[in-house]
């Protein structure tokens, strides 16, 4: 986990809903999640948001990464 690179990720309260946005910018990190999930590259999403840089996207992966890991219970 690079923590120096999730500091890009804010949460604001008020802004987007408290949701995690990309370094306190109105777009959420979900939102380029599913820029990603739709097919669009890296290059796409920085030519469309020119406020973004690539350890922004980056970032918003890792965070989705780190939010989805989620310790293992076992029945006993």
């Amino acid at each position: 986990m690079n923590i120096e690179r999730l500091k890009r990720i804010t949460v604001e309260e008020g802004k987007c809903g408290g949701r995690p946005t990309i370094r306190g910018f109105r777009l959420r990190v979900s939102d380029v999640l599913e820029l990603l999930s739709a097919g669009a590259s890296i290059e796409e999403i920085l030519a469309d948001y020119t406020f973004l840089e690539r350890e922004d996207v980056l970032a918003a992966i890792e965070y989705a990464a780190h939010q989805a890991d989620h310790p293992i219970l076992r029945a006993s």
